[in-house]
């Protein structure tokens, strides 16, 4: 008899029958029931154990000259149905063809599900993360993923490895780039933010993708900013600082979560019975399925706690992981570890429902290729309202670190402009690392934008220096052309693959010479704007004490030179505000605004106090710092109560005035500190945000609810809640420069 495709779109309902081995089923089973538990129930009652390996695999696309193709022993999978899906494929015509290989040529037709790391953009890019996160502005980051979803379900896909919700407080991680920084309050906002984005209203229209929430737990934190390198911290810490963005992420729906590099506590994340299973099941009720990380079950071997392919695979299923990415381990060792007994087949049978139910919430089996439409690729990318919106992100990012004597903006009359460093006319450098199927030259550099700006202007370039390399040998040209201009802007930063996976530094000041390059250009007497580029905070301090204007841009996307030359010109005011603080030096790191007293807090006049001896314990900059081209005054502080009890809130007022000539957004900030408790509090805790525009002369009253739950911990015992006692509170423009005001609760 030929082999059927049991899970075609069949009209007739039949009984089940027995024939020459094969099963065939009724239509009825996989696509009329509602209940989509049965109906994986009913696909999974049909399968052999190599085909519930296969559904637990998943592969990369690759790629060449000629674009991306796929290696042979994966066709080879696929066609055999001992694949579940692929990372790295994309394009609705091609992710076609490889879902025909599954849904046409294999016994049972489990369609794929097509996986990529749509990190801030498929097509339209915008900011890295770590940008975007310095908007912070929730609305504009969940459209900027909505986007994300659309260009990218267009284009074949049905998942994203998005977003990463890791904290970290350690720049020298090149992965900070990917993150939304220090905070665990505004990291759980967004991460929130970012998969309703992703996910949309659901997956009626094909127009959003499964989110993926990485890495789960605690990579953002491995030990001396190394990539892949160890975690190992308190559970107080765990719970505090570092969970709360994933559980965010879980609570807004994601429906699938990846397993991280790092171990905690002596154990493996991929192999984390504690993380996986108590945490992200029992605790958080999450009912998606878990990947791991790029070959995460392969490296347990490398991190001495299997001892072989079957070893590894055994103990990465029991402790919750379902889809292997990339290994292969589950696919070659899970049936025969079953066979002999060592696996029950229950515990296979509930990681692969987990996958199934995810591709049945995706609507890949009531129509595998709806996600692989050329004609719907053909509108939904790149569109103009796209492009603006990439531009509108980029101008919310930026941050304005410094502006002396009001530098910033400039005038648009004008006359002689110098752009001058390694990235001023850099397209690729504008998108940043992790860029998807982003294209560099598509993008607007620096340059770009300006003479955009400014048509009638004389806007000369010259590059300097290379972003890296010790070679001073375009100084000279350099300097010859800041002198023809009547203002100077200087880009410099790090280059886009300095930032992301992989690229942890020790030293986080310039590369090669670009420092020497400013200093060059500021000795010809001219006005100097700097303009940064990079994906994670870096040692500035000569270019702060020196240069009159900074503005940092992040790695903007697609339109970040339209968007910087809007704000270097006043066509938008900077708002953005600082994720993560700026060190003065990679000696003070891990540095963050939340660090707890000690016993001998710093003291001027105290030698035996907390302190450097050649440093001053403050950063650069601190969370929550930015600066705007008007002024606003806050007011005192006022409560409508000082007093409240644990059934009760507060509301926390305060009065901003917009002092200056130009309409602005403000980020007016909440923290809190306890002042005494059974368990030692950090000196300020995020709480609350508000980004509000006012207008000039216009004061504009925020207000804020605190709750008992607010001011919640992790106590003596580890269980949660709050305690009784006095409590300062905090408001202001930034983590250091704030109005305060006491509050009790009894």
């Amino acid at each position: 008899m030929k082999k059927m495709n049991m899970i075609k779109r069949w009209s007739l309902s039949i009984a089940v029958l027995l024939f020459s081995g094969w099963i065939l089923i009724p239509v009825s089973i996989f696509s009329q029931p509602k209940d989509i538990n049965t109906r994986v129930d009913s696909v999974l009652a049909l399968m052999t154990l190599e085909e519930k390996a296969g559904q637990l695999s998943l592969f990369t696309n690759d790629w060449d000259e000629t674009g991306t193709f796929i290696k042979k022993e994966y066709a080879d999978y696929i066609n055999q149905g001992q694949a579940g899906g692929l990372l790295n494929a994309y394009g609705a015509e091609y992710t076609r063809k490889l879902q025909e290989m599954a849904v046409n040529h294999t016994r049972l037709g489990i369609p794929l599900i097509f996986g990529y790391d749509v990190i801030h953009g498929q097509q339209t890019i915008f900011p890295v993360p770590l940008g975007e996160a310095a908007s912070w502005d929730l609305d504009a980051i969940e459209r900027s993923a909505r986007i994300a979803a659309v260009e990218a379900s267009a284009s074949g896909l049905h998942w994203t490895f998005a977003p990463m919700c890791d904290i970290s407080r350690d720049p020298r991680w090149g992965r900070v780039m990917e993150g939304a920084g220090e905070d665990p309050y505004l990291g759980s906002a967004i991460a929130a933010a970012r998969v309703r984005g992703f996910q949309g209203q659901g997956f009626g229209n094909a127009d959003a993708i499964a989110a993926c929430v990485k890495h789960f737990a605690a990579y953002g934190a491995v030990q001396a900013g190394r990539e892949y390198s160890t975690v190992d911290m308190s559970e107080r810490m765990l719970r505090e600082v570092y969970l709360p963005p994933y559980k965010a992420a879980v609570d807004a729906g994601a429906l699938t979560v990846m397993s991280a590099f790092n171990e905690l506590n002596g154990i493996p994340a991929t192999s984390n019975h504690f993380l996986l299973t108590d945490i992200l099941r029992n605790e958080w009720g999450f009912d998606g399925f878990v990947v791991t990380d790029y070959t995460a079950i392969m490296e347990l071997m490398n991190h001495g706690v299997a001892s072989d392919t079957a070893d590894a695979a055994k103990i990465s299923l029991e402790a919750g992981a379902d889809m292997d990415m990339q290994s292969a381990f589950f696919q070659v060792a899970l049936p025969g570890l079953v066979r002999s007994g060592q696996v029950p087949e229950a515990m296979l049978d509930e990681a692969v429902r987990r996958v199934l139910r995810v591709k049945f919430e995706l609507g890949l089996f009531d129509d595998p290729y709806r996600y692989c439409s050329v004609e719907r690729e053909k509108t939904q990318i790149m569109k103009p309202e796209f492009l603006d919106a990439s531009q509108d992100m980029a101008r919310k990012s930026m941050v304005l670190l410094k502006n002396e004597h009001q530098l910033l903006p400039l005038d648009k009359k004008v006359k002689n402009i110098a752009v001058i460093g390694p990235l001023g006319d850099s397209r690729r450098d504008m998108i940043g690392g992790w860029s998807a199927a982003g294209d560099g030259e598509k993008a607007t550099s620096l340059l770009d934008g300006i003479r955009d700006k400014v048509p009638g202007a004389n806007v000369m370039f010259a590059k300097g220096c290379d972003v890296t390399g010790n070679n001073p040998g375009g100084f000279e040209e350099a300097v010859r052309t800041a002198e023809k201009a009547d203002v100077v802007v200087l880009a410099i930063g790090e280059p886009a693959w300095m930032s992301g996976e992989a690229t942890s530094r020790t030293d986080i000041g310039l590369p090669g010479v670009q420092q020497q390059l400013a200093e060059a250009i500021l000795k010809t007497g001219k006005p100097v704007v700097v303009v940064l580029f990079n994906g994670r905070p870096l040692t500035i301090n000569w270019i702060d004490e020196h240069i009159p204007a900074i503005l940092e841009a992040w790695f903007p996307g697609t339109r970040g030179g339209s968007a910087i030359a809007d704000v270097l010109f006043g066509d938008y005011n900077p708002s953005g505000k600082l994720p993560m603080t700026f060190p003065r030096s990679v000696g003070q790191i891990p540095i963050y605004y939340d660090m707890k007293n000690t016993g001998r807090p710093f003291d001027a006049q105290v030698n035996t106090s907390s302190k450097y001896l050649d440093s001053p314990n403050e950063p650069l900059y601190v969370f929550g710092y930015g600066l705007s081209y008007t002024q606003f005054e806050y007011s005192e502080i006022f409560l409508d109560k000082n007093e409240f009890t644990l059934n009760e809130s507060v509301t926390i007022s305060v009065k901003v005035k917009n002092m200056g000539n130009m309409a602005g957004e403000e980020v007016v900030q909440l923290y809190i500190h306890d002042q005494v408790a059974t368990v030692t509090r950090p000196v300020r805790e995020l709480k609350g945000f508000r980004k509000i525009m006012i207008q000039p002369g216009e004061t504009v009253k925020v207000s804020f609810r605190l709750t008992p739950q607010d001011l919640a911990f992790y106590l003596q015992d580890m269980s949660y809640g709050c305690e009784k006692g006095k409590f300062t509170v905090f408001i202001g423009g930034n983590s250091r420069d704030i109005k305060s005001v006491e509050l009790e609760m009894k």
